[in-house]
């Protein structure tokens, strides 16, 4: 049964066709777990809250700086040198009292990550190193779960949805598919390094909350087997086709890596 609140709450979410009740009820019933409490994990954990995700996860070791403030919009000035899993939990009860948050104000590591991921039903990626990325990936596919991805440079983000099954029923990519080696160290700048527009991560941001919300309803069509590119100088999308890769070491066909490996030693850092 619904409560007074809850028809209040999400009424205009649920007179639409494609959610209805019974998909407001299977947000209630669905938990997701959101690695990076930044600029991209800001908007994913507003959004979800707001749309009645029943149980959140938050895994974020960094605390609140002031240099966060023009792009990770959830946070104050007062919020400064608090641990943001801890300030990002406050301020979404405050938002949505009717979830469940649970905080991991950890690093997430190839020790701690099956054991953090498992409980959930989708992962969602805002980090922001590669060390991350993969070990997220590849943590996910071992796993069996379905992962939304996203990431920011300067002016210009990507998304995609990996692990997942495409349109055509088909299990789609995962992050090693699109790629297969990381980068050289140091070949491309952090935000700190390059800076970044503020608004970029709260529009890549929530597209990967609508991805996620797709995912966990099951409507639309998600980003798999697809990348979604943005230019915010440019004001334009484009949509990439990807593809399994049957030789991928994680998700081919034949798999040579099944457990998680260095992360850091990987990536050449």
């Amino acid at each position: 049964m619904w409560t007074k609140e809850e028809l209040d709450r999400y009424h205009r979410q649920m007179i639409l066709p494609q959610v209805g009740p019974e998909g407001q009820e299977r947000l209630k019933r669905s938990s997701v777990v959101v690695v990076g409490a930044g600029g991209l994990g800001v908007p994913v954990l507003q959004y979800l809250v707001a749309a009645g995700v029943g149980r959140i996860g938050i895994v974020e070791m960094d605390r609140v700086e002031l240099s966060n403030l023009h792009r990770q919009v959830l946070y104050t000035t007062e919020d400064v040198g608090k641990p943001k899993a801890l300030a990002a939990k406050e301020r979404l009860l405050a938002l949505n009292p009717l979830v469940q948050i649970d905080t991991y104000p950890v690093r997430l590591t190839s020790e701690n990550a099956l054991e953090i991921l498992k409980p959930y039903d989708l992962v969602i990626d805002a980090s922001d190193n590669f060390p991350t990325r993969y070990l997220v990936n590849d943590a996910c596919v071992l796993l069996g779960k379905p992962l939304v991805y996203g990431a920011i440079y300067q002016f210009d983000g990507q998304a995609a949805v990996f692990h997942h099954l495409t349109p055509e029923g088909e299990m789609g990519p995962c992050y090693r598919c699109l790629f297969p080696k990381p980068p050289p160290p140091g070949s491309v700048p952090s935000c700190a390094e390059a800076g970044v527009f503020g608004v970029l991560p709260a529009v890549v941001g929530s597209l990967m909350a609508a991805e996620a919300l797709k995912v966990l309803l099951g409507i639309g069509k998600p980003l798999a087997g697809a990348l979604l590119l943005y230019d915010a100088l440019e004001a334009q999308f484009r949509k990439l086709s990807l593809r399994r890769n049957p030789a991928c070491p994680v998700c081919g066909d034949h798999p040579t890596q099944r457990e998680l490996i260095d992360y850091e030693a990987f990536c050449g850092l």
